[in-house]
């Protein structure tokens, strides 16, 4: 693992997402080829740089000494989600387009979220659902003002 990429907090910490996978390989062609990662680590676990921030890609499992009775499993019904990753991006056709063309499978394209942002999902290998969106610019707007208020 090259250090200077490396997902060590020198201070404070930073925030990472971790996926439980079946196929470390298969998953990691998605988040590499598709959204552009940076293997960091190959496996056991994976590490991904991915723009921003950092995901992490593992195999389930078991309950461990410090998680005891939590079992890691992929997802068993992809119409229930309790959580998903949500890529922010500058321009969401572009991104539609490109990671369609790469084999991305998106539940619909990008729809209009009432004028504050356009939004489309894609699932990974595992069904994991990933949220791509793009605000609007009066959304942009209103968020200049909340930052007047703070």
């Amino acid at each position: 693992m090259s250090l200077p990429d490396a997902p060590i907090a020198n201070e404070g910490f930073f925030a990472t997402y971790f996926f439980t996978v079946k196929d470390q390989e298969k998953s990691k062609d998605f988040y590499v080829r598709i959204l552009g990662g940076k293997v960091i680590k190959a496996e056991n676990p994976c590490y991904i740089k991915l723009a921003n921030t950092w995901i992490i890609l593992n195999s389930g499992g078991g309950p461990t000494p410090d998680k005891p009775k939590v079992l890691l499993e992929t997802p068993t019904d992809l119409n229930r989600a309790s959580s998903f990753l949500n890529l922010r991006v500058a321009d969401i056709w572009a991104c539609y387009r490109q990671w369609s063309d790469k084999g991305a499978i998106f539940l619909t394209e990008p729809l209009d979220n009432h004028g504050a942002e356009w939004r489309c999902y894609m699932r990974d290998p595992d069904g994991y659902l990933i949220e791509v969106g793009q605000y609007t610019p009066a959304a942009i707007e209103r968020f200049k003002n909340f930052a007047g208020q703070v």
